[in-house]
């Protein structure tokens, strides 16, 4: 893990070359747009690196119901192709690259795109979180139909319906019992008869009446149909850890509560973070331990991971970079 860094040098010195930027955001969920939107605006002239998921997870997410200024919600790749043309508008550009190195021990910082080299005074990190999904190809096909990784998200669909929680942690646990709320009846579904939640975590869900436990079990695959041009989920094959049987259970839906692996490998030798992965900012701001380098998003959060939170630290983090540049002399 790295400690603090004062990447100092050429501090100030304005870059000509085509391919410097004054903010290069990495990642183009709600976060990094947002960033670019905030930025494009002061006229800082952003450029963001989108990666090869433009619009992060939500280009995966069909009904958004809890984004506020849709009343009638909206779908998750609209929301994400609103928020680009809204970036562009004010002058962002946006490239359809993946970062694959960074070197953040000097400055300009320098940020590779396999074999082309780009060239920032601040960097505004975004790159998200991923769920830990099923290897199925069934759950692949219904996800996003049915099958879900976020139940603060979609949990709402489920009123007095029939659901499955896949997992065996304090995550599976949490999300077990916030579905209660909505579903009729909740099942978890995990691998061993023993469970890696903190006991309170775990015993709250064990007296909740509405959740049932499957243990030694596996979605060996998940079921649906299709109507009317529409997938839906209608249960899954469970199969037994210890003696191999299989059994079908009905269901509505499916949440994957497995956990999340933080997308920041390529900053591991440079950013300061926690166990998990997660980067660490300093509290109450988007600052990382490198001077110049902020993050925002589910890149840094752990707790909320909701489109609202991240697009909110995306306003933040560009806000703390333009300061940042101003007190550099570089606004």
């Amino acid at each position: 893990m790295s400690t603090t860094q004062d990447a100092s040098n050429v501090v100030g010195e304005m870059k000509t070359e085509t391919n410097h930027y004054r903010v290069l955001i990495i990642g183009s969920g709600p976060a990094g747009l947002t960033a670019a939107l905030y930025n494009a605006r002061a006229n800082l002239s952003p450029a963001v690196f989108e990666g090869i998921q433009p619009g992060g997870q939500l280009t995966i997410t069909t009904d958004i119901e809890n984004y506020p200024g849709f009343e009638e919600g909206i779908q998750g790749p609209r929301l994400m192709e609103i928020m680009r043309k809204q970036a562009q508008r004010f002058g962002a550009k946006l490239f359809f690259k993946e970062v694959t190195a960074v070197d953040f021990s000097k400055r300009p910082f320098t940020i590779k795109s396999y074999d082309e080299t780009y060239t920032a005074d601040a960097v505004i990190i975004s790159t998200g979180a991923s769920a830990r999904l099923l290897d199925l190809e069934s759950a692949k096909k219904y996800m996003g139909y049915g099958v879900s990784a976020c139940a603060t998200c979609d949990g709402f669909f489920y009123k007095n319906l029939k659901v499955l929680v896949v997992g065996g942690g304090d995550t599976a646990m949490e999300e077990a019992t916030y579905l209660t709320k909505h579903a009729a009846e909740v099942i978890v579904v995990h691998r061993r008869d023993e469970f890696r939640a903190s006991k309170i975590m775990f015993e709250r869900a064990k007296q909740n009446s509405k959740i049932k436990f499957a243990t030694n079990r596996v979605i060996k695959e998940v079921l649906g149909v299709e109507e009317n041009g529409r997938k839906l989920v209608t249960g899954a094959i469970l199969q037994n850890t210890v003696d191999g049987t299989t059994e079908e259970i009905k269901a509505d839906g499916i949440f994957i509560a497995i956990g999340h692996k933080p997308n920041t490998e390529v900053f591991a030798d440079f950013l300061e973070m926690d166990e998990a992965g997660y980067l660490v900012v300093q509290p109450g701001t988007t600052r990382t331990n490198i001077e110049g380098v902020f993050a925002a998003g589910d890149v840094a959060d752990k707790h909320y991971r909701q489109a609202i939170t991240a697009a909110g630290t995306g306003c933040m983090a560009a806000i703390d970079a333009e300061r940042w540049l101003t007190e550099q002399g570089m606004d």
